[in-house]
Protein backbone atom coordinates (compact mmCIF):
# COMPACT_ATOMS: atom_id res chain seq x y z
CA UNK A 1 0.00 0.00 0.00
CA UNK A 2 1.05 4.04 -0.67
CA UNK A 3 2.57 5.17 1.83
CA UNK A 4 0.39 8.35 2.78
CA UNK A 5 3.71 10.38 4.81
CA UNK A 6 5.66 9.59 1.92
CA UNK A 7 5.91 10.41 -2.28
CA UNK A 8 7.42 7.49 -3.77
CA UNK A 9 9.05 7.95 -8.04
CA UNK A 10 10.82 6.53 -10.31
CA UNK A 11 13.95 9.05 -11.65
CA UNK A 12 17.34 7.89 -13.43
CA UNK A 13 16.69 4.02 -12.89
CA UNK A 14 16.19 4.35 -9.12
CA UNK A 15 13.27 4.53 -6.60
CA UNK A 16 13.57 7.50 -4.69
CA UNK A 17 10.76 8.53 -1.55
CA UNK A 18 10.79 11.97 0.24
CA UNK A 19 8.47 13.01 3.12
CA UNK A 20 4.74 14.39 2.47
CA UNK A 21 3.92 17.74 3.32
CA UNK A 22 0.25 18.94 3.13
CA UNK A 23 -1.25 21.63 5.53
CA UNK A 24 -4.37 20.63 4.37
CA UNK A 25 -4.19 17.12 5.52
CA UNK A 26 -4.12 15.72 2.23
CA UNK A 27 -2.19 12.20 2.14
CA UNK A 28 0.46 11.64 -0.45
CA UNK A 29 -0.50 10.92 -3.98
CA UNK A 30 -0.27 7.70 -4.71
CA UNK A 31 1.75 7.82 -7.61
CA UNK A 32 4.36 10.19 -8.62
CA UNK A 33 6.12 10.41 -12.03
CA UNK A 34 9.07 13.28 -12.73
CA UNK A 35 7.58 16.07 -15.68
CA UNK A 36 9.28 18.76 -17.21
CA UNK A 37 8.48 21.51 -19.45
CA UNK A 38 8.48 19.29 -22.39
CA UNK A 39 4.83 17.99 -21.02
CA UNK A 40 1.98 19.37 -22.46
CA UNK A 41 -0.67 21.11 -20.27
CA UNK A 42 -3.43 18.39 -21.63
CA UNK A 43 -1.02 15.65 -20.71
CA UNK A 44 -0.50 16.97 -17.21
CA UNK A 45 -4.54 17.63 -17.20
CA UNK A 46 -5.17 14.04 -17.97
CA UNK A 47 -2.41 12.61 -15.47
CA UNK A 48 -3.68 14.69 -12.79
CA UNK A 49 -7.16 13.42 -13.02
CA UNK A 50 -6.46 9.97 -13.06
CA UNK A 51 -4.45 10.61 -10.19
CA UNK A 52 -0.79 10.48 -10.64
CA UNK A 53 1.07 13.65 -9.28
CA UNK A 54 3.68 15.05 -11.17
CA UNK A 55 6.99 16.36 -9.42
CA UNK A 56 8.10 19.20 -10.98
CA UNK A 57 12.28 19.09 -12.26
CA UNK A 58 12.42 22.44 -15.12
CA UNK A 59 12.21 25.92 -14.94
CA UNK A 60 9.67 27.65 -11.76
CA UNK A 61 8.06 29.66 -13.45
CA UNK A 62 7.26 27.56 -15.75
CA UNK A 63 5.52 25.67 -13.52
CA UNK A 64 3.34 28.15 -12.27
CA UNK A 65 2.68 28.89 -16.13
CA UNK A 66 1.35 24.94 -15.65
CA UNK A 67 -0.64 24.95 -12.97
CA UNK A 68 -2.36 27.95 -14.66
CA UNK A 69 -3.26 26.10 -17.55
CA UNK A 70 -4.34 22.98 -15.79
CA UNK A 71 -6.50 25.39 -13.91
CA UNK A 72 -8.41 27.05 -16.99
CA UNK A 73 -9.14 23.15 -17.81
CA UNK A 74 -10.40 22.27 -14.33
CA UNK A 75 -12.76 25.38 -14.97
CA UNK A 76 -14.03 24.66 -18.31
CA UNK A 77 -16.20 21.98 -16.72
CA UNK A 78 -19.20 24.29 -15.46
CA UNK A 79 -21.75 22.97 -12.48
CA UNK A 80 -24.90 22.19 -13.57
CA UNK A 81 -28.02 24.65 -12.90
CA UNK A 82 -28.86 24.20 -9.17
CA UNK A 83 -32.51 23.32 -8.14
CA UNK A 84 -31.97 26.04 -5.25
CA UNK A 85 -29.00 27.71 -3.40
CA UNK A 86 -28.67 24.47 -0.94
CA UNK A 87 -27.60 22.69 -4.16
CA UNK A 88 -25.33 25.31 -5.17
CA UNK A 89 -23.77 25.73 -2.17
CA UNK A 90 -23.20 21.69 -2.23
CA UNK A 91 -21.99 21.52 -6.40
CA UNK A 92 -19.83 23.86 -5.81
CA UNK A 93 -18.11 22.46 -2.67
CA UNK A 94 -17.78 19.65 -4.88
CA UNK A 95 -16.44 21.54 -7.69
CA UNK A 96 -13.86 23.47 -5.01
CA UNK A 97 -12.57 19.67 -3.64
CA UNK A 98 -12.19 18.38 -7.46
CA UNK A 99 -10.29 21.37 -8.73
CA UNK A 100 -7.82 21.36 -5.17
CA UNK A 101 -7.42 17.36 -5.90
CA UNK A 102 -6.59 17.86 -9.38
CA UNK A 103 -4.24 20.84 -9.05
CA UNK A 104 -2.68 19.67 -5.93
CA UNK A 105 -0.84 17.16 -8.02
CA UNK A 106 1.54 19.59 -9.45
CA UNK A 107 4.62 18.96 -6.74
CA UNK A 108 7.87 20.67 -5.55
CA UNK A 109 10.73 19.52 -3.57
CA UNK A 110 12.11 21.14 -0.98
CA UNK A 111 15.42 20.69 1.11
CA UNK A 112 16.48 20.64 4.16
CA UNK A 113 16.59 24.46 4.40
CA UNK A 114 13.26 24.82 2.54
CA UNK A 115 15.19 25.48 -0.65
CA UNK A 116 13.96 24.66 -4.16
CA UNK A 117 16.45 23.47 -6.61
CA UNK A 118 14.98 24.41 -9.55
CA UNK A 119 15.91 27.33 -12.28
CA UNK A 120 14.15 30.66 -11.26
CA UNK A 121 13.07 29.67 -7.95
CA UNK A 122 12.34 32.31 -5.38
CA UNK A 123 13.70 32.55 -1.94
CA UNK A 124 11.17 30.79 0.04
CA UNK A 125 12.58 30.06 3.39
CA UNK A 126 10.94 32.62 5.87
CA UNK A 127 7.84 31.99 4.11
CA UNK A 128 7.85 28.25 4.52
CA UNK A 129 9.35 28.81 8.19
CA UNK A 130 6.43 31.33 8.77
CA UNK A 131 3.96 28.33 7.80
CA UNK A 132 5.62 25.14 8.76
CA UNK A 133 7.87 25.96 11.13
CA UNK A 134 11.51 25.23 11.76
CA UNK A 135 13.30 22.76 9.06
CA UNK A 136 12.82 18.97 9.39
CA UNK A 137 14.27 17.54 6.75
CA UNK A 138 13.85 17.45 3.20
CA UNK A 139 9.83 17.28 1.64
CA UNK A 140 7.96 16.79 -0.99
CA UNK A 141 4.72 19.40 -1.17
CA UNK A 142 2.41 20.56 -3.56
CA UNK A 143 3.06 24.02 -5.72
CA UNK A 144 -0.34 25.15 -5.26
CA UNK A 145 0.23 24.64 -1.43
CA UNK A 146 3.33 26.66 -1.74
CA UNK A 147 1.57 29.61 -3.95
CA UNK A 148 -0.98 29.86 -0.80
CA UNK A 149 2.03 29.93 2.04
CA UNK A 150 3.93 32.70 -0.48
CA UNK A 151 0.92 34.94 -0.86
CA UNK A 152 0.07 34.61 3.12
CA UNK A 153 3.60 35.74 3.63
CA UNK A 154 2.85 38.87 1.45
CA UNK A 155 -0.39 39.68 3.53
CA UNK A 156 1.64 38.64 6.96
CA UNK A 157 4.35 40.89 6.11
CA UNK A 158 2.52 43.71 4.44
CA UNK A 159 -0.58 43.90 6.72
CA UNK A 160 -4.31 44.81 6.28
CA UNK A 161 -4.63 48.65 7.13
CA UNK A 162 -7.73 48.68 10.08
CA UNK A 163 -8.72 51.87 11.02
CA UNK A 164 -10.97 51.02 13.79
CA UNK A 165 -7.80 49.49 15.61
CA UNK A 166 -5.54 52.49 14.78
CA UNK A 167 -3.15 50.35 12.63
CA UNK A 168 -2.85 47.21 10.37
CA UNK A 169 -3.27 44.22 11.45
CA UNK A 170 -1.01 41.72 10.30
CA UNK A 171 -2.35 37.55 9.34
CA UNK A 172 -0.27 34.60 10.27
CA UNK A 173 -0.38 31.57 7.96
CA UNK A 174 -3.80 29.87 8.49
CA UNK A 175 -5.11 32.71 10.65
CA UNK A 176 -8.34 34.20 9.24
CA UNK A 177 -7.59 37.46 7.21
CA UNK A 178 -9.63 40.83 8.08
CA UNK A 179 -10.58 41.51 4.83
CA UNK A 180 -14.35 41.58 5.40
CA UNK A 181 -14.66 45.05 7.00
CA UNK A 182 -18.63 44.76 8.18
CA UNK A 183 -17.99 42.55 11.21
CA UNK A 184 -15.66 45.28 12.12
CA UNK A 185 -17.54 48.50 11.22
CA UNK A 186 -20.39 46.76 13.62
CA UNK A 187 -18.10 46.42 16.85
CA UNK A 188 -16.49 49.79 16.20
CA UNK A 189 -19.91 51.20 16.04
CA UNK A 190 -22.07 49.45 18.81
CA UNK A 191 -22.55 51.33 22.14
CA UNK A 192 -20.34 49.80 24.50
CA UNK A 193 -21.94 48.41 27.89
CA UNK A 194 -19.09 48.76 29.78
CA UNK A 195 -15.54 50.04 29.19
CA UNK A 196 -14.69 47.83 32.30
CA UNK A 197 -13.67 44.47 31.03
CA UNK A 198 -14.49 42.16 27.97
CA UNK A 199 -14.06 38.30 26.66
CA UNK A 200 -13.20 38.34 22.78
CA UNK A 201 -14.19 34.49 21.91
CA UNK A 202 -12.03 32.87 19.06
CA UNK A 203 -9.90 35.94 18.91
CA UNK A 204 -8.23 34.74 15.28
CA UNK A 205 -5.57 37.68 14.79
CA UNK A 206 -6.99 39.63 17.44
CA UNK A 207 -8.83 42.42 15.39
CA UNK A 208 -11.83 42.99 17.06
CA UNK A 209 -9.68 42.91 20.63
CA UNK A 210 -7.74 45.57 18.90
CA UNK A 211 -11.14 47.57 18.49
CA UNK A 212 -12.78 47.18 21.83
CA UNK A 213 -9.26 48.58 23.40
CA UNK A 214 -9.24 51.67 21.31
CA UNK A 215 -12.73 52.03 22.07
CA UNK A 216 -11.16 52.61 25.22
CA UNK A 217 -12.26 49.02 27.18
CA UNK A 218 -9.81 48.69 30.00
CA UNK A 219 -8.94 44.78 30.24
CA UNK A 220 -9.90 42.28 27.43
CA UNK A 221 -9.06 38.48 28.04
CA UNK A 222 -8.95 37.73 24.07
CA UNK A 223 -9.38 33.50 23.63
CA UNK A 224 -8.66 31.08 20.85
CA UNK A 225 -7.78 27.40 20.56
CA UNK A 226 -5.56 27.47 17.51
CA UNK A 227 -1.43 28.22 18.48
CA UNK A 228 -1.20 30.15 15.03
CA UNK A 229 -4.24 32.54 16.04
CA UNK A 230 -2.60 32.92 19.93
CA UNK A 231 0.64 34.02 18.15
CA UNK A 232 -0.70 36.25 15.38
CA UNK A 233 -2.97 37.79 18.36
CA UNK A 234 -0.15 38.21 20.55
CA UNK A 235 1.98 40.07 17.82
CA UNK A 236 -0.86 42.58 16.26
CA UNK A 237 -1.95 43.23 19.95
CA UNK A 238 2.04 44.18 21.18
CA UNK A 239 2.30 45.83 17.41
CA UNK A 240 -0.43 47.77 18.12
CA UNK A 241 0.42 49.17 21.22
CA UNK A 242 -2.45 47.57 23.24
CA UNK A 243 -0.57 44.73 25.23
CA UNK A 244 -1.28 46.16 29.00
CA UNK A 245 -4.93 46.23 27.95
CA UNK A 246 -5.46 42.85 26.37
CA UNK A 247 -4.46 39.05 27.63
CA UNK A 248 -4.28 36.96 25.06
CA UNK A 249 -4.85 32.90 25.94
CA UNK A 250 -5.36 29.44 24.69
CA UNK A 251 -8.58 27.99 25.63
CA UNK A 252 -11.72 26.72 24.25
CA UNK A 253 -14.16 29.42 24.29
CA UNK A 254 -14.39 31.16 27.48
CA UNK A 255 -12.07 32.21 30.28
CA UNK A 256 -12.36 31.78 33.90
CA UNK A 257 -14.87 34.74 35.62
CA UNK A 258 -17.77 36.73 33.98
CA UNK A 259 -17.07 39.77 31.93
CA UNK A 260 -19.77 42.87 31.76
CA UNK A 261 -19.20 42.00 27.57
CA UNK A 262 -18.27 38.72 25.77
CA UNK A 263 -18.08 39.18 22.19
CA UNK A 264 -17.83 36.06 19.04
CA UNK A 265 -17.60 36.34 15.49
CA UNK A 266 -17.56 32.84 15.35
CA UNK A 267 -17.65 30.43 11.44
CA UNK A 268 -21.10 31.45 9.59
CA UNK A 269 -20.77 28.43 7.51
CA UNK A 270 -22.27 25.17 9.19
CA UNK A 271 -20.34 22.56 6.75
CA UNK A 272 -17.21 20.44 7.38
CA UNK A 273 -14.00 22.61 6.47
CA UNK A 274 -12.20 20.68 3.56
CA UNK A 275 -8.67 21.65 5.62
CA UNK A 276 -7.82 23.02 9.01
CA UNK A 277 -7.36 26.23 6.91
CA UNK A 278 -10.60 26.89 6.35
CA UNK A 279 -12.11 26.47 9.95
CA UNK A 280 -12.88 30.06 10.30
CA UNK A 281 -15.62 29.70 7.46
CA UNK A 282 -16.87 26.53 8.33
CA UNK A 283 -18.31 24.84 11.75
CA UNK A 284 -19.86 21.48 11.63
CA UNK A 285 -23.19 21.32 12.69
CA UNK A 286 -22.33 24.98 14.27
CA UNK A 287 -20.29 23.95 17.08
CA UNK A 288 -18.82 27.02 17.96
CA UNK A 289 -21.66 28.62 17.90
CA UNK A 290 -23.98 26.45 19.49
CA UNK A 291 -20.87 26.36 22.09
CA UNK A 292 -21.02 30.36 22.91
CA UNK A 293 -24.86 30.80 22.90
CA UNK A 294 -25.19 27.32 24.96
CA UNK A 295 -22.02 28.83 27.87
CA UNK A 296 -21.88 32.66 27.49
CA UNK A 297 -24.99 32.93 30.42
CA UNK A 298 -22.31 31.71 33.03
CA UNK A 299 -19.71 34.07 32.23
CA UNK A 300 -21.77 37.07 31.93
CA UNK A 301 -22.33 40.04 34.66
CA UNK A 302 -26.06 40.32 34.97
CA UNK A 303 -26.59 43.51 33.05
CA UNK A 304 -23.90 42.72 30.51
CA UNK A 305 -24.11 41.50 26.84
CA UNK A 306 -22.75 38.90 24.76
CA UNK A 307 -22.41 40.19 21.43
CA UNK A 308 -22.59 37.40 18.15
CA UNK A 309 -21.32 39.01 15.31
CA UNK A 310 -23.23 36.32 12.56
CA UNK A 311 -23.88 36.33 9.01
CA UNK A 312 -26.74 35.04 7.84
CA UNK A 313 -25.48 33.51 4.38
CA UNK A 314 -26.23 29.89 5.72
CA UNK A 315 -30.15 30.66 6.13
CA UNK A 316 -29.85 31.83 2.87
CA UNK A 317 -28.77 28.96 1.60
CA UNK A 318 -30.70 26.56 3.43
CA UNK A 319 -28.28 25.28 5.80
CA UNK A 320 -29.59 26.39 9.00
CA UNK A 321 -32.72 27.82 10.34
CA UNK A 322 -33.62 31.74 11.57
CA UNK A 323 -35.97 29.34 13.93
CA UNK A 324 -32.77 26.92 14.85
CA UNK A 325 -30.90 30.49 16.04
CA UNK A 326 -33.60 31.96 17.85
CA UNK A 327 -34.20 28.83 19.91
CA UNK A 328 -30.71 28.00 20.66
CA UNK A 329 -30.58 31.93 22.13
CA UNK A 330 -33.76 30.92 24.14
CA UNK A 331 -32.16 27.54 25.17
CA UNK A 332 -29.13 29.55 26.53
CA UNK A 333 -30.97 31.42 29.05
CA UNK A 334 -30.42 35.12 26.68
CA UNK A 335 -32.78 37.17 24.65
CA UNK A 336 -32.43 39.98 22.19
CA UNK A 337 -32.00 43.37 23.41
CA UNK A 338 -31.34 45.05 19.82
CA UNK A 339 -29.56 43.54 16.61
CA UNK A 340 -27.53 45.59 14.00
CA UNK A 341 -27.44 44.74 10.55
CA UNK A 342 -24.97 45.37 7.27
CA UNK A 343 -24.61 44.34 4.11
CA UNK A 344 -21.52 42.67 3.31
CA UNK A 345 -19.13 44.95 0.59
CA UNK A 346 -16.99 42.30 -0.96
CA UNK A 347 -17.11 41.53 -4.29
CA UNK A 348 -18.90 38.18 -4.86
CA UNK A 349 -21.87 39.69 -3.00
CA UNK A 350 -22.18 41.86 -6.58
CA UNK A 351 -21.02 38.74 -8.71
CA UNK A 352 -23.91 37.74 -11.02
CA UNK A 353 -21.51 34.76 -11.90
CA UNK A 354 -21.00 33.02 -8.49
CA UNK A 355 -23.13 30.21 -8.29
CA UNK A 356 -24.27 31.34 -4.77
CA UNK A 357 -25.53 35.16 -6.19
CA UNK A 358 -28.85 34.79 -5.28
CA UNK A 359 -27.96 34.17 -1.09
CA UNK A 360 -25.25 36.31 -1.36
CA UNK A 361 -27.12 39.28 -2.79
CA UNK A 362 -29.77 38.96 0.18
CA UNK A 363 -27.12 38.61 3.18
CA UNK A 364 -26.69 40.55 6.25
CA UNK A 365 -24.05 40.32 8.66
CA UNK A 366 -25.86 41.20 12.08
CA UNK A 367 -23.90 42.16 15.73
CA UNK A 368 -26.90 40.46 17.98
CA UNK A 369 -26.91 41.85 21.20
CA UNK A 370 -28.17 39.67 24.06
CA UNK A 371 -28.58 39.94 27.62
CA UNK A 372 -29.64 37.27 30.52
CA UNK A 373 -33.30 37.13 30.37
Amino acid sequence: MPDPLNVEWTEAGETRTAQWRSEAGVAAPKRAQIADDRISADDAYKLACEGTALLWRSDYHAAKQLLQAMARRVDRKKPKPAQSPFDAFHGQRQQQAQRANVLGKLLIQFDENYRIDLRRAPDVAQACREAYGDPAGPFVASLRELLGIIGAYEWRKNGIDIPATGGRIHPHYGVFAPIRSEYVTLVAQAALPSTSSAFDIGTGTGVLAAVLARRGVQHIVATDLDPRAIQCAKENVARLGFDKQIEVIQVDLFPAGRAPLILCNPPWIPAKPSSPLERAVYDPDSCMLRGFLSGVAAHLELAGEAWLILSDLAEHLGLRTRAELLAWIDAGQLKIKERHDIRPQHPRSFDKDDPLYSARAKELTSLWRLTLK
